[in-house]
C-alpha cells in the first residue's frame, strides 16, 4: 500500500454501522482489456485512455487486482455473486449464447442483495451467463420471453445480448422479452475482417454489430440521468462487450488511439464510454456519493494482433507473462480503477491484492449489512483499502482458474501453479506436452522478484509449495474461502 491518506480510516466505524446516505454503485465491466492497455496501468501503453486517466486521477487505482478466471462467463459469475465460478457447473471454458443459465435459483447476487437494500439494479451490455430461451421442439421462439435471464438474479431493468458480440444470436432482450424477431443471417469472416469478424447467425433488424457499443453507451447515460432525479439510490452494472471482437470501432475513434490499430482505437472507444458514463454523473450532481469501478473481466485475447501492437511498443500484458485464456498474470491481472469521491482520496495507489469476486461483500459492508453463510463464500470486503487501508493483506490468498480448469493460488508474493503448462493458449498450451513433459508438474514464482513468471521456483522451496496446495485443496474442498461470520 502507498500514498494513502490513513487519516480517512477515521470514518470506518461509522460505516460498519451502514451509511445513511447509500451510495450509488456503478460497475463498468470491458471485456478482453488487457492490464497494460491503460494507461493508468501501464505508463508505457501507447493507447490513448483520457476516461479512465481522469478517473485514474480523481479515484484509487488497484495494480494487484484479478479476475477469478481468465475467461468471461466464470469471471461474470463471480462477479456478480461474490463466489469462484469452479463452484459452479462450469468448470472449465464459457458458454453460448444459446446455454442456459448458470446462477443457481435462489442464489444472492450483488443486484438481488442491493435490491434488497432499497436500490434500484439495472443491467445493460453483455450477459454471457446463459438464460433460457423459449423453445418450439429444439427451435428457438423469439417472440416470447426468456427464462432465469437478469430480471430473474435481481435486475429491476435489464437490457443486453446473451453471449460475446460474436455469438449468435444477436437479439436484444429487455425486461426479459426479446426486442424483435430475427429477420435474417448475418456474419462475417476473418478472410473480411482481420478481427472484425463474428459467427454466422441468426440477427435481428434492430441489431447494428457497429452499433452495440454506441447503443449500450446512451443507454447507460440514459440511466444515470434518469435515475439522479429519484431519490432512491441506483446500482448500474454495465457489461461492455469491447474490446473483444468484433473489432469495431467507429468512424470518429478511427485513428484516434494514437496506435495504426483497430484494436486500440477499439479500447480508446471503449475509454470514451467511460468517460460519458462519468460525465452524467458529474453533470447530475451525483458522482461525490457513486462508488463507480471500472475494470476487465480477464485478460488481452490474442485477437487483438499482438505482433501489430509490439511493433509500435505496446504490450496489453504490460510486463506479465500470458494474455487472456491463461493461467499466468497476463490471463487474469486487470485493470481496476474505483472513484468515490465523498470516501476515497483522488490520485492515490492500492497495492494489495483484490479480486473480482469481491463486490459483493464490499457492498454489504458500505452499508453496514452482514451477508448470510450460503452467500458470497469468497467475496473479501476491499472497504478498509478504499478507506485509506489497514497495512495488512486483505484477503488470505486468491485462487485463479484458466480456460481448461487450471488452477493457480496466490498468496502473498507466492504464486503456485497447479500444472506445468499455460493451462490456455500462450505455450507451452496443455495440447503441447512434448514441450513441458520434462518439467516440474509445479509451477512457483516469487512475483515480487519475477513479476514476468520466467523462474520455477518449486524445487528450491518445498515447504512453500505444501503450504499452498493445502490451502488451495482447502478452499476447493471446503466450498468457501472466507469465514462464514464477517
Amino acid at each position: 500500500m502507498k500514498s494513502l491518506v490513513l487519516a480517512l480510516a477515521f470514518s470506518l466505524p461509522v460505516m460498519a454501522f451502514g451509511d445513511p446516505a447509500k451510495p450509488n454503485v456503478v460497475y463498468i465491466l470491458a471485456d478482453d482489456l488487457g492490464y497494460g492497455d491503460l494507461r493508468s496501468g501501464n505508463p508505457e501503453g501507447g493507447i490513448a485512455t483520457p476516461g479512465s486517466d481522469q478517473m485514474a486521477k480523481e479515484g484509487m487505482v488497484f495494480t494487484d487486482a484479478h479476475s477469478n478466471s481468465s475467461v468471461c462467463t466464470p469471471t461474470r459469475y463471480g462477479v456478480l455473486t461474490g463466489r469462484y465460478a469452479f463452484r459452479s457447473r462450469m468448470k472449465k471454458g464459457v458458454l453460448s449464447g444459446y446455454s442456459t443459465y448458470l446462477i443457481e435459483k435462489g442464489r444472492m447476487t450483488v443486484p438481488s442483495f442491493l435490491k434488497g437494500q432499497g436500490y434500484h439494479t439495472a443491467f445493460i451490455g453483455k450477459w454471457h451467463l446463459g438464460w433460457d430461451w423459449a423453445k418450439n421442439g429444439k427451435k428457438v421462439d423469439f417472440s416470447k420471453p426468456v427464462r432465469n435471464g437478469p430480471k430473474e438474479k435481481g435486475f429491476e431493468y435489464s437490457y443486453g445480448h446473451c453471449g460475446s458480440l460474436d455469438m449468435a444470436p444477436y437479439v436484444w432482450v429487455e425486461n426479459g422479452m426479446p426486442t424483435a424477431v430475427p429477420t435474417k443471417e448475418t456474419g462475417r469472416t476473418k478472410q473480411e475482417s482481420k478481427n472484425g469478424w463474428w459467427r454466422n447467425g441468426p440477427t435481428s433488424p434492430d441489431f447494428d454489430h457497429e452499433d452495440v457499443l454506441p447503443n449500450l453507451t446512451r443507454r447507460a447515460v440514459k440511466y444515470v440521468r434518469e435515475q439522479a432525479k429519484n431519490e432512491k439510490p441506483f446500482f448500474l452494472y454495465l457489461a461492455l462487450p469491447s474490446p473483444h471482437t468484433p473489432v469495431l470501432p467507429t468512424a470518429g475513434f478511427k485513428g484516434k488511439s494514437g496506435l495504426e490499430s483497430a484494436y486500440a482505437d477499439f479500447v480508446t472507444m471503449t475509454d470514451d464510454t467511460v468517460k460519458q458514463v462519468l460525465d452524467a454523473l458529474k453533470e447530475a450532481g451525483v458522482d461525490e456519493n457513486t462508488l463507480f469501478i471500472f475494470t476487465s473481466d480477464n485478460g488481452c485475447s490474442p485477437e487483438a494482433d499482438f505482433a501489430e501492437l509490439e511493433r509500435q511498443g505496446h504490450d496489453p500484458s504490460y510486463i506479465y507473462r500470458g494474455h487472456k485464456a491463461d493461467i499466468f498474470e497476463g490471463g487474469h491481472r486487470v485493470p481496476f480503477i474505483v472513484r468515490w469521491p465523498a470516501k476515497v482520496k483522488a490520485g492515490t495507489i492500492c497495492d494489495d491484492t483484490t479480486c473480482l469476486t469481491d463486490l459483493l461483500a464490499t457492498v454489504a459492508e458500505v452499508l453496514g449489512q452482514k451477508l448470510p453463510a450460503d452467500a458470497g463464500e469468497d467475496s473479501v470486503s476491499m472497504l478498509p483499502n478504499l478507506l485509506g487501508g489497514s497495512g495488512q493483506p486483505l484477503r488470505e490468498a486468491t485462487v485463479h482458474h484458466s480456460i481448461n480448469g487450471t488452477f493457480a493460488i496466490r498468496q502473498g508474493k507466492w504464486k503456485l501453479i497447479d500444472a506445468p503448462h499455460s493451462g490456455g493458449w500462450s505455450s507451452p498450451t496443455p495440447a503441447q506436452k512434448a514441450l513441458y513433459k520434462d518439467l516440474p508438474k509445479i509451477q512457483l514464482y516469487d512475483l515480487e522478484k519475477d513479476a514476468g513468471e520466467t523462474q520455477n521456483v518449486s524445487a528450491e522451496n518445498p515447504a512453500i509449495v505444501e503450504k499452498l496446495q493445502a490451502l488451495l485443496r482447502k478452499y476447493r474442498e471446503g466450498g468457501r474461502s472466507v469465514p462464514a461470520s464477517r
